[in-house]
């Protein structure tokens, strides 16, 4: 799988507090192996069918999509959005 960040996604990490970088990096590293761990509680965004959420940790979230590309048959996890989990919600 690739990963993409979107530029949305690329600015708002800018302007997270150091320890949620931290925080973010190892939960990538997570979502990485295993989208799945319980850790990050990844979900479906109400309202949204193709949009997905997981969690940083208690206040941060980030939100993704997949896209396929068409070329290479290979699957893209687009890095939507991180922020606390209303704001980021908000605009996933």
């Amino acid at each position: 799988m690739i990963y993409r960040r979107s530029l949305r996604f690329k600015k708002a990490y800018k302007s997270l507090p150091k320890l949620i970088q931290k925080k973010t990096a190892k939960s990538f590293i997570l979502f990485q192996d295993n989208p799945a761990h319980p850790s990050l509680v990844v979900k479906k965004i109400q309202g949204h069918t193709d949009i997905w959420e997981g969690r940083i940790d208690n206040q941060y979230r980030f939100t993704f999509h997949y896209e396929k590309d068409l070329e290479s048959d290979t699957t893209i996890c687009v890095f939507r959005n991180i922020d606390n989990h209303d704001e980021c919600l908000k605009n996933p």
